[in-house]
């Protein structure tokens, strides 16, 4: 599994504190984490909270990513702007409990994390056991036992509903603000890792409109 990192700028200080953490859990496992920045607050490319919505949202659609994991400082804006963009079902996450209920219940594709509410001495082991419960096994497996197979019916119906709620990302990527647009994708290695990573052409042609490639 491909996992992208992206933080906003209120908490790009952070990044690599949690790159590191989110390397060290999940790489054991076979997994590749993809860090999208901001890197530092002082980045050239300044994301706010709905810019990491519109780029979760392009990485998820494109296949250039199979899980992202944002947040912001209570983690709740991160998270609705996230969740406003299709095929992205992400949840706001605290506890390891809930990483692992809302992997095992919900199988979405992203989390947002509170990086400032209660985020002390010890946030970083929080975030650790966080990543722990979140991938330790695969997705969409249900709990309790009684609950899986009504849980999975409910995924599906959940999955069938957003395709009518949401356009599809390119005509999504051609409406919005272009100017929001371009900040989303202006990181310092946005380029370099996207179009490595990209499976879909359509959302690459889109994407070469928007940076002018």
């Amino acid at each position: 599994m491909k996992i992208a990192l992206i933080n906003e700028n209120s908490q790009a200080a952070k990044n690599e504190m949690i790159y590191n953490t989110l390397k060290s859990v999940v790489e054991p496992m076979g997994h590749e984490v993809v860090n999208y920045g901001m890197y530092s607050s002082e980045d050239q490319a300044q994301l706010t909270y709905v810019q990491v919505g519109i780029l979760t949202g392009i990485l998820l659609n494109s296949g250039a990513a199979d899980f992202v994991i944002t947040g912001c400082g209570t983690g709740e804006g991160a998270m609705l702007a996230c969740n406003s963009f299709p095929n992205v079902l992400c949840g706001h996450i605290e506890s390891p409990l809930d990483a692992y209920l809302f992997s095992q219940v919900n199988d979405g594709n992203a989390i947002a994390l509170p990086f400032a509410e209660n985020f002390g001495w010890g946030g970083e082991l929080n975030l650790q056991y966080i990543f722990e419960k979140l991938f330790c096994t695969p997705g969409g497996g249900g709990y309790p036992k009684e609950r899986v197979v009504p849980e999975q019916r409910n995924k599906k119906i959940l999955d069938e509903v957003k395709k009518v709620t949401h356009v599809d990302m390119v005509t999504i990527l051609k409406n919005i603000d272009q100017e929001l647009l371009k900040g989303a994708v202006s990181g310092e290695k946005f380029k370099e890792y996207f179009f490595r990573d990209c499976k879909c052409d359509k959302m690459a042609e889109a994407v070469k409109g928007i940076i002018n490639e």
